[in-house]
């Protein structure tokens, strides 16, 4: 039985569907949530031949919460760039996300017609799934995220071969959760080991998505799951 508790489409506004994209929302957010934050700010967020998955985290104990329950892809010690990961929780959320992946392919999706991405916590676990759990996907995108200083992506990415996908990173410079210098330092470190993509950093914006990020990642999409 599947520990995601619900799943919100946004099918295609054509008639075929031959693309994915799965938008993972931020720790304590849902799908819903997220759908109706994107749908609200991007007006015509839509694609004639992909649909976006807004799937909701497991309903889990949360550290920095101090314990409280909460709707979190993995558990983590604390907010912060220097302490290890939780990886036996991040290993549980690794067989949701593929099962997710695996579903869309069983459908006739192709793996490399397929995105993940997401804000927060959620642009984390993207970044997981496209450099350590599924290297074969089309793109990956990271809104406010980052990686911790000794993650396993890193190591994992160290011993690969071949291609991964391109990221698209975006974050603000008066984010006061995940500081800017976090997302910086993730993608650096990412670049240094093979990942192809663009940084960009937007004005004035606190840990939140916003018009202008969320108009790069729709044109991100179009242009690495083009029109077939």
């Amino acid at each position: 039985m599947s520990r995601i508790p619900a799943v919100h489409l946004k099918m295609p506004s054509g008639v075929n569907q031959t693309g994915t994209v799965i938008f993972f929302h931020g720790s304590g957010g849902t799908g819903d949530l997220m759908k109706q934050w994107v749908d609200l700010m991007v007006k015509n967020f839509s694609f004639s031949q992909i649909k976006i998955i807004y799937p909701t985290a497991p309903l889990q104990p949360y550290t920095p919460a101090a314990g409280e329950m909460r709707n979190v892809w993995f558990d983590r010690i604390d907010i912060n760039q220097k302490v290890p990961e939780n990886l036996s929780s991040l290993a549980q959320i690794e067989t949701e996300v593929k099962n997710l992946i695996n579903t869309e392919v069983s459908s006739g999706i192709p793996v490399n017609r397929i995105i993940v991405g997401g804000f927060s916590m959620g642009g984390a676990l993207a970044l997981h799934t496209a450099y350590r759990w599924e290297p074969n996907l089309a793109a990956a995108f990271a809104f406010s995220s980052f990686l911790n200083d000794n993650s396993i992506v890193y190591k994992q990415l160290k011993d690969s071969e071949g291609k991964v996908p391109p990221l698209l990173h975006i974050h603000g410079n008066s984010d006061d959760l995940v500081d800017l210098s976090w997302g910086k330092t993730t993608f650096e470190h990412l670049k240094t080991l093979g990942v192809q993509g663009e940084f960009h950093t937007i004005h004035r914006l606190g840990h939140s998505i916003n018009r202008t990020g969320l108009n790069l990642i729709y044109s991100w999409i179009q242009k690495h799951l083009p029109e077939i």
